[in-house]
C-alpha cells in the first residue's frame, strides 16, 4: 500500500502508543516548508563498516571499518582514503587500485554498519535519541524506529535541518499527522529522505480551556488552526444566557498575562477576524446582562 493512500487516523494508530494525554508548555511557531526533492547520496564516514568483496579472491574480501583518519586498511593496497566518498566511488577507486595487482578485478562494496552519521529524534516518541542515518532513510522510517508516538503526542512533527535547507530556504519543516484528511504535502514529506544531522521533534498535545456560559465547559486539544469560533463549537455553543462578547486570557512567553476581547457575532458576520488560539489560552463566556 502506498503511504499516500493511508488515512491520517490509521497512520496515527500505526505510530501511536496507548493514550494518556497531559498538558504541555506552549509550542514555538514553526513555518511550514516543502520538502526538498531527491535523496542525498550517502557519503561514507569514520566508523562505518564496509563489506568489500573481490570476486574469486577470498583473501582480499573482508569487512573493514573506516578509521578515524578516514582510511581503510586493506591487503595489497594498505591505507586507502575513503571518507566523504559514496559507495559507488569507493568501488571505482578500489577497482582501479587493484588493477595494478589483479587482472580485471571485480569489486563489490556495500555499507554493512552505519556508524558515522545520525539523525536525532526528541519529544513525544517512545524511544528518543540518535538513529543511524543510512542515506535513504525516510522520516517515516525514523519515527517507526523511535517506537512511534507516545499517548501525549499531538501528531505535529518538526524536522529541523542543521546542514543545508529545504526547498525555499527554510530550515524547518512542519508536518501535522494527526489531522484528517492528511494533506498531500504531509504524505509526501513523510516519505522524504532525511539528511545527516536532521533533528526530528514530536510535539505534545496542547490545550485551551473554555469556561462560563457554554454547553460543555472543559479543556480542548488544539488541533490544526483552532480558533475562538471553532472551540466554542466544540464546547457545544453558548447557553441561552451566554454573551457573544468573549474574553481570551493569554499568558505570554515572558510570563505576562493579557486579556483579548472578541465578539462572536462579529466574527460570524466576517467583520472581525477569528482569533487563532494558542496553548493554555482560557476562553470565558460571561453571562449576558440582557
Amino acid at each position: 500500500m502506498r503511504l499516500a493512500m493511508i488515512p491520517a487516523p490509521f497512520l496515527m494508530a500505526l505510530l501511536a502508543a496507548a493514550p494518556s494525554p497531559t498538558p504541555s508548555p506552549s509550542p514555538v511557531p514553526v513555518a511550514t516548508a516543502a520538502a526538498e526533492e531527491g535523496p542525498a547520496e550517502y557519503h561514507v564516514g569514520a566508523g562505518d563498516v564496509l563489506e568489500i568483496v573481490v570476486l574469486d579472491n577470498v583473501e582480499l574480501s573482508r569487512a573493514a571499518t573506516v578509521q578515524t583518519n578516514g582510511n581503510l586498511s586493506l591487503p595489497l593496497l594498505g591505507e586507502v582514503p575513503v571518507t566523504t566518498l559514496t559507495v559507488a566511488e569507493i568501488k571505482t577507486k578500489l577497482t582501479t587500485l587493484l588493477a595494478d595487482y589483479l587482472v580485471s578485478p571485480q569489486v563489490e562494496v556495500k555499507v554493512k554498519e552505519y556508524q558515522s552519521q545520525f539523525v536525532t529524534v526528541i519529544g513525544e516518541v517512545n524511544n528518543p535519541g540518535r538513529k543511524p542515518f543510512r542515506g535513504q532513510t525516510r522520516l517515516l522510517d525514523v519515527l517507526l524506529e523511535a517506537g512511534g508516538f507516545t499517548g501525549r503526542a499531538s501528531g505535529d512533527v518538526t524536522v529541523t535541518r542543521r546542514e543545508g535547507s529545504f526547498a525555499g530556504g527554510e530550515k524547518a519543516l512542519r508536518l501535522r499527522l494527526g489531522r484528517t484528511p492528511l494533506s498531500a504535502q504531509d504524505q509526501a514529506n513523510l516519505e522524504m529522505p532525511l539528511r545527516s544531522g536532521d533533528l526530528i521533534t514530536a510535539s505534545p498535545k496542547y490545550y485551551v480551556t473554555v469556561e462560563g456560559e457554554v454547553a460543555r465547559p472543559s479543556r480542548y486539544v488544539i488541533e490544526a488552526d483552532l480558533t475562538v469560533s471553532g472551540v466554542i463549537s466544540l464546547a457545544g455553543g453558548l447557553t441561552r444566557y451566554g454573551s457573544h462578547k468573549l474574553k481570551v486570557r493569554r499568558t505570554n512567553p515572558d510570563g505576562t498575562t493579557e486579556i483579548l476581547k472578541v465578539d462572536l457575532k462579529e466574527i460570524r458576520k466576517g467583520k472581525e477576524p477569528d482569533l487563532r488560539l494558542q496553548a493554555n489560552d482560557v476562553i470565558t463566556a460571561d453571562r449576558s446582562l440582557f
